[in-house]
Parts: C-alpha cells; sequence; structure tokens
C-alpha cells in the first residue's frame, strides 16, 4: 500500500557547473601542461621544478575532490497535506528529519544579519532556513512553490483546523 501522495517534493542541490567528465577533461589538460613545462623545465636543468608542478596538480585534485564532496549535500522538502518534512542530507551523508505542522508555518524570503536574503520557514517561535546554497535568483521561486503548496495543505479538505 502506498503512503499519502505529497503535494509537493522538492529536491534542492548546489549547483556544481563542471561534470564528471570535464573534471576528467581539465585534470588531463593540466597534467599534459605540467608536464611539457616540466620536461621544459628539467632539460634546463631546473629539475627541482617537477616537484612543484606534481604538488600544483595534486592541490588541484584535493581541491576538486572537495567541491565534489560538498556537492552531495541537499535538501529535500516534502509538503503532505497534514505536515512539512524537511530531509537534510550533509555532505558526508548524515541524514536529518525536521517535521513541521502546515497550517500555522510561514513561508518567506528574509535577510539574515551578512548574508543575502534566504528562505525562511517559522512556526510557534520557531525558525529554519532553507537552500542558503542556492542562487540568489533561485530562492524566490522555490518559497513561492513551498507556499502555494503550504496553502493547498492548509485548504485540503481533510486537513482538520482543530488544533
Amino acid at each position: 500500500m502506498a503512503g499519502p501522495t505529497p503535494l509537493l517534493d522538492l529536491t534542492l542541490r548546489p549547483h556544481r557547473s563542471l561534470s564528471p567528465r570535464g573534471f576528467a577533461w581539465l585534470m588531463g589538460l593540466l597534467c599534459a601542461v605540467s608536464f611539457v613545462a616540466g620536461l621544459v623545465f628539467f632539460l634546463a636543468g631546473a629539475w627541482p621544478v617537477l616537484g612543484f608542478l606534481g604538488v600544483d596538480v595534486l592541490l588541484v585534485w584535493l581541491a576538486f575532490r572537495a567541491n565534489y564532496a560538498r556537492g552531495r549535500q541537499h535538501e529535500r522538502v516534502v509538503v503532505y497535506e497534514d505536515r512539512l518534512e524537511i530531509e537534510r542530507v550533509d555532505p558526508k551523508g548524515r541524514i536529518a528529519v525536521e517535521t513541521w505542522q502546515p497550517y500555522w508555518l510561514k513561508v518567506d524570503l528574509a535577510q539574515r544579519p551578512g548574508y543575502p536574503a534566504a528562505v525562511r520557514l517559522r512556526s510557534h517561535g520557531k525558525t529554519t532556513w532553507l537552500g542558503a546554497f542556492l542562487p540568489i535568483e533561485e530562492r524566490e521561486p522555490v518559497a513561492r512553490m513551498i507556499d502555494e503548496a503550504l496553502a493547498r495543505a492548509r485548504y485540503s479538505p481533510s486537513t482538520s483546523r482543530i488544533e
């Protein structure tokens, strides 16, 4: 038997502009350039430069590895008629789940000190933030989609108004 049908099932992921295939091409090109430059320096008698060029390639690879690890993080927002669930997965794969009652939940874009406007959910004195990794232009549509799903949940015929 299937569970209740969600009114909204939204997964928010950080943007990664370089695909794994593009990364392989970039690293191949970097290795080739470093090899040719290293060969020139080696033939000129400056053989220690080879080690530094190797370290450069290693550091670029490590930086991309850390970047791709951060790309595993995501947030999943699911709105049902009786609840909103937020599942957060951090870069290490740890999962945290929050559940909110949709009737009193408010969604807006709010300014945090030192940060651009972000999606904020508030209810009964509690606040949570969504999609901090999203580009600024995507935050308003996300807030609107969640708010519209919450409106459908509030006015669903099966939702009880007694709390």
